[in-house]
């Protein structure tokens, strides 16, 4: 005797996928200037371009998306709060490369600090933040490792907040893709930030980098990365319609070639494919024979 029973169900929100938009072959993804780049479906992770997504290169300021996504996680769990006062020591006032302009003894909220982080790419905010959250910046560092561990980036260690050139500070195209998804994903109330075109603090206005917020309205983030080891870097996403697309591109030659190589590869993503759901939450997908 014998009963059918539903054995296979649906357990997460939905299933995507990413699928040509067009009955004919889909052309072969463009050309990309650069060390290595990745994009994705961000709703599926389906992998529509790659070229060297998985070397190990120098993150530079795409540091700061871990950065931020720790500070982000701190206070979704309620152990900072954005009003939070964090008085800025000397270090953090002294690190070198692009800054927000804080002042040492000073008092600075954490939202602003954040904003001067991801807006105009304060390193000094980023030792700051550091420094609040776990006492000093190795062990921050130590923080980013384990979040990184946990998101699944496994070809990442950081030894500094910023993206400051260390041999031992690396990243991928696609692990960076995997932080820039997390951050979309668990955090979009902080991930609006990554849209603001500038900021300004201490008096002093400095406009958002990623200079695709200006070229395309479709893309609302996300981080900008140079040093002269790692080249031009760029991490953005895009929403079309009820499509998101993640951009990683790296070692680029110039300010205008990451964005021109970052929306080359969104116009191809957007055009040639589109998002499909194939099952909600509870569907059941299968149904076998159980012996009774």
């Amino acid at each position: 005797m014998y009963r059918f029973c539903t054995v296979i169900t649906l357990a997460l929100s939905f299933l995507f996928t990413a699928v040509s938009a067009h009955a004919i072959p889909t052309p072969a993804p463009p050309k990309v200037a650069g060390t290595g780049h990745l994009l994705i479906d961000f709703s599926s992770g389906h992998v529509i371009s790659e070229e060297n997504a998985n070397s190990r290169l120098e993150p530079a300021s795409l540091t700061k998306l871990m950065t931020a996504y720790v500070v982000f996680e701190e206070l979704s769990q309620g152990n900072l709060k954005l009003d939070d006062p964090v008085t800025i020591s000397e270090k953090a006032w002294k690190t070198g490369g692009s800054k927000m302009f804080i002042e040492v003894g000073k008092q600075v909220r954490i939202e602003d600090l954040l904003k001067g982080l991801i807006i105009q790419s304060g390193n000094d905010a980023s030792v700051a933040l550091a420094e609040h959250v776990a006492g000093s910046e190795s062990v921050f560092a130590s923080l980013m490792n384990t979040q990184a561990q946990k998101l699944g980036m496994l070809n990442t260690n950081f030894v500094n907040s910023s993206g400051l050139p260390h041999p031992d500070h690396y990243t991928t195209a696609e692990d960076m893709a995997k932080m820039a998804s997390a951050t979309i994903r668990k955090h979009p109330e902080y991930y609006r930030w990554y849209s603001e075109k500038s900021f300004t603090f201490n008096g002093i206005s400095q406009s958002n980098r990623n200079k695709l917020l200006w070229r395309d309205k479709s893309v609302d983030g996300m981080k900008t990365g140079h040093t002269e080891a790692a080249g031009y870097c760029l991490v953005s996403s895009a929403k079309r319609e009820d499509m998101r697309l993640v951009s990683v591109v790296m070692g680029t030659s110039s300010k205008k070639s990451r964005a021109d190589e970052s929306l080359k590869l969104l116009n191809y993503g957007f055009r040639f494919f589109q998002t499909h759901k194939l099952y909600n939450a509870g569907d059941s997908l299968s149904s076998a024979k159980v012996w009774k």
